[in-house]
C-alpha cells in the first residue's frame, strides 16, 4: 500500500512497528490514529518556543515534587496560541481557538508592533481567517468577523470535493480535504448509515482510496443520479460541512478572559517586549560581568612581572588573592581569574585578543544600554526576529475562504459571461455557454441538447449573463431569486440540477418553475406582468420584489389556477396572450392597473373551458409573431395583423390549427433576424433563424420548422437574445 514489497522473510513472532520519527505509518490522523513512535524529537517550531529560555526571559517555579524547576510560561518567539490554536474544557468555561497561518499571524504582529492602536478590523487585513492543517473551505466571513471582534463566533467549514465521471460513466464525488477535527472513518460510517436508512438514495458505493500522497474518499453515485444533489444532501446531513465554534478564552495574569484578535495580539506583543527586555538585561549583565573579568586580566598583563612576583612570594592562594586585590584594586572575581589564568595567556597574542574582546564588550554594552532605554528599538528588534522566523518557517495557506449567502460580493471573483439557462418540466436547471448550440437550417434534425427521463421534457430556454439575477417564479405563484453564476454549469447532455437544490429555493410537492426573469437590477419604473393558466393578469411595481427573503408570494392564485409566465414591462407596452388552441388577444398594458405584491389580478383573456393560455408577448419585443405547433409547423405573422382589443376578450385566430399541425406548442414576439431554439419532448434542440420561416397571415397553419421523432412533439421554443448571439 505504501511501497512495493521486494521480498518476504520468516522472522518469527515479534511486535512490529515503526521506530522512525518521520513515519508514513502514523500519518492517518483523519482516521483518529495515534502515533506510537519509539523515538521522538522536537520540531523546529518547538525550538522557537524554547529559544532564549536560558537567558532569564521567563520565571521558573518548583515542579510538583520540588526537585526540579519549570518555567511559568515559555518565551514563545512566535504567537503559538494563534498559530497552533488551543482547546479545552474547565469548570464553567471552555476555550476553542482555531489554528492560523504562521505567515499571516507574523504579518499582523509586525503591523501591531508599528501601530499599537491597530484594531481587530485592521489586523484582519493580514489574518484572513483560521488556517486548518486539514485544509477545507471556510464559507463566509461573518463568523470570522464575529470571532475576531468579540472573541466568539461560529465558522462554517466545508470539505473540498470535486465531481468526476467513473470509467463506467457514473458520476462520483471525490473528497480530498475534510473540515478540521472531522474523523474520516466515522464520516464514512455516517454516509453508509444514511444510505441504509434511505435518507440518501443515489449512492452506489463508498471507497477510501487515501494513501501517503493524500486523502481521497470516493462516493460513487448511481447511474443517472445528480451528483450535485447528492453532495448537497451530504453537506446537510454529515460533517462534510461542519461548524467550528470559536471561543478565544485565555489566561491573562492568571485570570480567564475572552479576547478579541487585537487584544490577543496585544498581549502577545507585551509578552515579547518583556521577554526581549529580560533577555537584553541578561545579556547586558553577562557582558558587564565578562568585561569586568577582562579588565582584571588586562591589568595583570600590564603589571605582569609584579603580579608573578607577588604570587610567587605568597604562602598560599588565599594570600595571593588578597595581595592582588589590595595592590591592584581588583575584585575577588578578577583576582580569582588572574590566579586561574594559564601560562599561554601571557603571550602578546593573548593580550591583543583581550584588547579586542574588551572593545567588543564595550560596544555590546553600549548597544544593549541604548536598546533598554528606547522601547521603540525593542519593538523593532521583536519585528526583525519575528520576520526571520516567518521567512524560515511560514508556508502557504491551506484553508480557502469562499462566499456564503449574504456575504461579500462573489462577482468580484467571477467573470461576466453570456450563458444559456435551461429549465425542464420536472424542474431541472442547468447553465451552458451561449455557443453550445450551432445554427442549423430550417427542417434540420438538431443535436442532442439534454438527457432527460422519459417523463421529463425541456420546458424553458433563457439567455442571460453570469452577473444577473435569475428570478424563478413557480406555478404556485411564489418567487425565488438566484444569481446566474450560482447555477452549476453542465455539459450539453447533462440533466442539470434540480431547482429545489438551488441556493435559497424550496419547492413543495407538485410545484414547478413556470417563469424565469433575467434581471440586472430592480428598476423603479419597471413592472412585472403576471399571467396565469386561466387568463388572469396582474401588474406590480418591480421593486416590491427586491427582498433577500426566499419564497415571496408573487401573485395570489384562485382554485386550481397556475402561474404560466411573468414579463418585465415599462408601463406603456401592448400585451399579447396566446392560447393553446391558437387564439390571440392584444390589449394595452395601461388597461391593467398596478396592484400589490400578493394581489390576485384581473381577467386578461376569456377562454373556452378546454383552453388555456400558452404564451405571453409584448409589442416591444419585435415586429412579428413567431409560433410553432406540436408537430413542428411554424410561421411568422405581422403584429399589425392582430387588432388591439380591450382586456378580457376572446381574441382572434393567431395560428390555424389542424390534426396535422397539432395544438400550439409555443409562441413569442420577435424579428426575422433573431435565432430561436425549438425543443422537442425527446430532448432534441434545434437552433434556427426566424427569417428562414415563411411569413404568412395570422390564420395560416405555417410550414415545417422541425421534424420531430415519432411519438415526440414540440414542447417549447425561445428566442436567442441578439446581443449574446454568435458568442
Amino acid at each position: 500500500f505504501y511501497a512495493e514489497i521486494i521480498s518476504v522473510e520468516e522472522a518469527g513472532q515479534a511486535p512490529v512497528y515503526s521506530v522512525r520519527v518521520d513515519s508514513d505509518d502514523h500519518a492517518f490522523v483523519t482516521n483518529g490514529f495515534i502515533s506510537h513512535n519509539t523515538e521522538a524529537r522536537l520540531a523546529p517550531m518547538a525550538m522557537e518556543m524554547l529559544r532564549d529560555i536560558e537567558a532569564d526571559t521567563v520565571d521558573f517555579v518548583p515542579n510538583f515534587d520540588g526537585y526540579e524547576q519549570q518555567p511559568v510560561v515559555l518565551p514563545s518567539r512566535f504567537p503559538n496560541l494563534l498559530v497552533n490554536g488551543a482547546g479545552g474544557i474547565a469548570v464553567g468555561m471552555a476555550t476553542n481557538i482555531p489554528p492560523h497561518n504562521l505567515g499571516e499571524v507574523c504579518d499582523a504582529v509586525a503591523h501591531y508592533l508599528d501601530h499599537p492602536e491597530a484594531t481587530s478590523s485592521d489586523l484582519m487585513k493580514f489574518i484572513k481567517g483560521p488556517d486548518f492543517p486539514t485544509g477545507a473551505m471556510i464559507l463566509g466571513r461573518q463568523g470570522i468577523r464575529d470571532a475576531y471582534e468579540t472573541g466568539r463566533g461560529s465558522i462554517k467549514v466545508r470539505a473540498v470535493t470535486q465531481i468526476e465521471e467513473s470509467a463506467s460513466g457514473r458520476p462520483r464525488i471525490v473528497v480530498t480535504e475534510l473540515p478540521y477535527q472531522v474523523n474520516k472513518a466515522r464520516l464514512a460510517e455516517k454516509i453508509a448509515d444514511l444510505v441504509k436508512l434511505g435518507k440518501v438514495r443515489d449512492i452506489a458505493d463508498l471507497k477510501d482510496e487515501s494513501n501517503r500522497h493524500g486523502m481521497r474518499l470516493v462516493v460513487d453515485c448511481k447511474k443517472g443520479a445528480n451528483a450535485q444533489v447528492v453532495l448537497n444532501q451530504l453537506y446537510k446531513q454529515t460533517q462534510l460541512q461542519d461548524s467550528f465554534g470559536v471561543i478565544m478564552l485565555a489566561l491573562v495574569d492568571g485570570v480567564p478572559r475572552t479576547l478579541n484578535l487585537a487584544e490577543m495580539v496585544g498581549y502577545y506583543v507585551d509578552h515579547q517586549v518583556d521577554v526581549v527586555t529580560r533577555r537584553t538585561r541578561y545579556e547586558l549583565r553577562r557582558a558587564e560581568e565578562r568585561d569586568h573579568i577582562v579588565l582584571g586580566l588586562l591589568i595583570a598583563l600590564d603589571h605582569l612581572d609584579e603580579v608573578i612576583k607577588l604570587i610567587r612570594a605568597s604562602a598560599d592562594a588565599e594570600t595571593a588573592r588578597a595581595g592582588l586585590m589590595k595592590r591592584f584594586k581588583l575584585s575577588e572575581i578578577q583576582a580569582n581569574h588572574i590566579l586561574d589564568m594559564p601560562l599561554r595567556r601571557l603571550t602578546r597574542l593573548a593580550r591583543a585578543e583581550l584588547d579586542k574582546e574588551h572593545a567588543e564588550l564595550l560596544a555590546t554594552i553600549k548597544r544593549l544600554n541604548v536598546l533598554l532605554k528606547d522601547p521603540r528599538k525593542i519593538r523593532a528588534l521583536i519585528k526583525e526576529e519575528l520576520t526571520a522566523i516567518r521567512k524560515k518557517h511560514a508556508d502557504a495557506r491551506r484553508t480557502k475562504i469562499g462566499a456564503d449567502e449574504g456575504d461579500f460580493d462573489v462577482e468580484d471573483l467571477i467573470a461576466e459571461q453570456d450563458v444559456i439557462i435551461t429549465v425542464s418540466r420536472a424542474g431541472y436547471v442547468k447553465r451552458l455557454p451561449v455557443d453550445s448550440f450551432r445554427r442549423q437550417g430550417r427542417g434540420g434534425k438538431g443535436v442532442r441538447g439534454q438527457n432527460l427521463k422519459e417523463e421529463d421534457v425541456v420546458k424553458h430556454v433563457f439567455t442571460t449573463t453570469t452577473h444577473h439575477w435569475m428570478l424563478f417564479f413557480t406555478t404556485k405563484g411564489r418567487v425565488y431569486r438566484v444569481k446566474a453564476h450560482a447555477i452549476p454549469e453542465s455539459s450539453k447532455t447533462a440533466r442539470g440540477l434540480y431547482a429545489a437544490n438551488l441556493p435559497g429555493v424550496a419547492l413543495d410537492g407538485d410545484e414547478r418553475i413556470s417563469a424565469v426573469i433575467d434581471l440586472k437590477e430592480y428598476a423603479e419604473r419597471r413592472n412585472l406582468l403576471f399571467v396565469t393558466r386561466r387568463g388572469i393578469v396582474k401588474k406590480t411595481n418591480l421593486p416590491e420584489y427586491d427582498s433577500p427573503r426566499s419564497g415571496l408570494i408573487a401573485v395570489k392564485l384562485r382554485g386550481d389556477d397556475a402561474l404560466i409566465d411573468v414579463r418585465l414591462t415599462g408601463g406603456t407596452d401592448e400585451v399579447f396572450l396566446v392560447s393553446r388552441k391558437g387564439q390571440a388577444v392584444r390589449f394595452k398594458e395601461s388597461l391593467v392597473r398596478s396592484m400589490g405584491r400578493d394581489a390576485g389580478g384581473v381577467i386578461g383573456m376569456r377562454l373556452a373551458s378546454d383552453d388555456v393560455v400558452l404564451a405571453v408577448g409584448l409589442a416591444s419585443d419585435g415586429d412579428e409573431m413567431i409560433s410553432v405547433t406540436e408537430q413542428g409547423y411554424g410561421k411568422r405573422s405581422k403584429l399589425s395583423d392582430y387588432p388591439p382589443k380591450g382586456r378580457g376578450g376572446k381574441g382572434v385566430i393567431g395560428h390555424q390549427l389542424t390534426k396535422k399541425t397539432g395544438l400550439l406548442a409555443g409562441a413569442y414576439i420577435g424579428s426575422k433576424d433573431q435565432d430561436m431554439f425549438v425543443i422537442s419532448s425527446s430532448g432534441i434542440v434545434i437552433r434556427v433563424t426566424a427569417g428562414d420561416i415563411r411569413r404568412v397571415n395570422r390564420s395560416s397553419q405555417g410550414v415545417r420548422t422541425m421534424r420531430v421523432e415519432e411519438g415526440a412533439h414540440v414542447v417549447a421554443l425561445a428566442p436567442v437574445i441578439t446581443q449574446m448571439d454568435e458568442g
